[in-house]
């Protein structure tokens, strides 16, 4: 996935948490189902945040982005904001 493409996932991950939050205003998601959707976009956002700062990293040292993996849900869910 190239840096591109991380930030079009980022935009509908984002869009996505925009669309929930007003659903939840609205009264039109249960808020259990919108809290438990909400913590797998915002570990998704972690994800590519994360993914995109390893690629940098690749970069400044001189490798190929391409070399970058992704960390998994749970290690970004564990990060300190």
């Amino acid at each position: 996935m190239d840096d591109k493409a991380i930030f079009t996932q980022i935009n509908a991950l984002v869009a996505e948490e925009h669309d929930l939050r007003a659903k939840r205003a609205a009264g039109a998601i249960d808020p259990d189902e919108e809290l438990a959707r909400l913590r797998h976009v915002e570990a998704s956002l972690d994800q590519c945040w994360d993914l995109l700062r390893r690629r940098d990293a690749l970069r400044a040292a001189g490798r190929d982005p391409v070399e970058a993996k992704p960390a998994s849900l749970t290690q970004v869910e564990g990060y300190v904001q």
